[in-house]
C-alpha cells in the first residue's frame, strides 16, 4: 500500500514509469527506517509519513532544479551540495531521480556535521551504490572558511537547515560559483516572504524568487525560495 503511494507520487511528478529509481528509493528508505531510532533521523509516525512527507516532498521541485541546471554551460558535471543533509533529504532523492535521461550530469554532496548521520550517509550510499554522491562531514559554516571550497558548487539546496538570514546566506555564497543558485525548501508563503525580506539588505547582485510547489498527497503550503546569483 505505502510503496503504491511512492509509485504513485513519482507519476505525479512526471518521474514514474523507471522501475529502478522506484525500487532505489524503496531501498534507501528502508535503510532510514532500520536506522531512524537509533540515529534520529526523521521525526514520521510510520512509512506513509515518510513518504509522502520527505521522500514526495524532497522531489516536490526536481523538474524546477533541473530546467535550471541545464541552463549552465555544458561540458562538465553540475555541482550540487545538500547542506544539513541529515538522513540525506533533499540530496539523495535528487541524485536518484536525476539519473534519468534528459537529467544533468550532476554531482552531489552531501555537507553533514553529526559523525552518526554522516556515517549513515556513507552506509546508504554503499547500499544504493550511487556513484554520483559523495559526503562532506563538516559544518557549512568551516566550509565557508575554508577558501578550497570557495566556488564548489553551481547549485546549494537545503531542507529544515536553517532561516535563510543574511549571515547564512553570506556563507553559502562563499561556496557557491559563477551565476549559482540556492534553493531553500520552505512551507508557508507567508513566513518564506518574511524571510526574503530580509534579505533586502544583502548584495544587490541577488535575484530572489519564491516558487510555489504540489507534493502529491499532501495538503499543506510548500514553496522553494530561490536564489540566484546573477555576477561575481
Amino acid at each position: 500500500m505505502f510503496d503504491r503511494t511512492l509509485e504513485e507520487g513519482l507519476s505525479k511528478l512526471g518521474l514514474g514509469g523507471d522501475s529502478r529509481i522506484l525500487s532505489m528509493l524503496v531501498d534507501y528508505i528502508e535503510e532510514i527506517e532500520l536506522f531512524n531510532q537509533a540515529y534520529g533521523l526523521v521525526k514520521v509516525r510510520d512509512r506513509q509519513e515518510l513518504i509522502v512527507r520527505h521522500i514526495l516532498d524532497s522531489l516536490a521541485p526536481v523538474k524546477i532544479l533541473c530546467d535550471l541546471l541545464n541552463q549552465f554551460p555544458e561540458g562538465k558535471p553540475r555541482r550540487i551540495a545538500d547542506v544539513g543533509s541529515g538522513a540525506g533529504l533533499p540530496g539523495i532523492p535528487l541524485a536518484i531521480c536525476m539519473q534519468r535521461e534528459g537529467s544533468p550530469n550532476a554531482g552531489f554532496t552531501l555537507i553533514e556535521r553529526m559523525g552518526r548521520r554522516a556515517g549513515f550517509l556513507r552506509d546508504v550510499l554503499a547500499v544504493l551504490a550511487l556513484q554520483n554522491v559523495r559526503v562532506e562531514e563538516a559544518d557549512m559554516e568551516e566550509l565557508a572558511l575554508n577558501m578550497t571550497w570557495a566556488g564548489s558548487f553551481d547549485l546549494i539546496v537545503f531542507r529544515a537547515f536553517k532561516p535563510v538570514e543574511p549571515s547564512v546566506l553570506k556563507d553559502l555564497l562563499k561556496l557557491l560559483g559563477p551565476g549559482g543558485l540556492i534553493a531553500a525548501y520552505k512551507g508557508r508563503r507567508e513566513s518564506t516572504e518574511k524571510e526574503m525580506d530580509n534579505l533586502q539588505r544583502t548584495a544587490e547582485n541577488l535575484r530572489r524568487e519564491i516558487i510555489p510547489l504540489e507534493v502529491p498527497f499532501l495538503e499543506e503550503e510548500r514553496h522553494l525560495l530561490l536564489i540566484r546569483q546573477t555576477q561575481r
